[in-house]
């Protein structure tokens, strides 16, 4: 994933190639064995001074890093990042040094911090949703509920 610009693995994809290529499979719930094993990526990229890889691992509904970057942020000595939208900033812009770090075709320009692919499919949703103009009852200029009915003149 590291070779390959803006791209990401998902949890359940990691795991199923990590099982794959020890030849180790496991029946546990995969929530109860990745992170362990996530932890001890984090912490032997520090050692080597290679840039966090778990930030290339996204949950499969959201596209995002979630909880496990706090174990990043903790090995490198950084304070922990509790607002969503900075964690995924955060998590974004060490996917660049994964793909730099790591020998990805980079775009002239170097390249920029990407939310996963369909992070940003979810925040693009957002954004195109044209917002319902508030609607105002024309005897008493108060909003109206969302019955379409005014609670102050009917």
């Amino acid at each position: 994933m590291a070779h390959t610009y803006h791209a990401v693995i998902t949890y359940k994809e990691l795991a199923e190639k990590l099982q794959e290529s020890t030849g180790i499979r496991t029946r546990s719930l995969l929530q109860n064995w990745i992170g362990p094993v996530l932890g001890k990526v984090v912490r032997e990229a520090h050692r080597r001074g290679d840039p966090p890889l778990t930030a290339l691992v996204v949950h499969t509904d959201d596209g995002m890093v979630g909880e496990r970057d706090k174990e990043v942020l903790d090995v490198a000595g950084e304070p922990p990042v509790e607002d969503v939208l900075d964690r995924e900033l955060h998590a974004a812009r060490s996917r660049l040094e994964c793909y730099r770090h790591f020998g990805a075709t980079l775009p002239p320009d170097g390249g920029v911090p990407a939310f996963a692919p369909r992070h940003q499919a979810a925040i693009e949703r957002r954004r195109v949703r044209p917002e319902k103009p508030t609607q105002i009852c024309p005897r008493c200029f108060m909003q109206l509920p969302s019955t379409g009915a005014c609670d102050s003149c009917d």
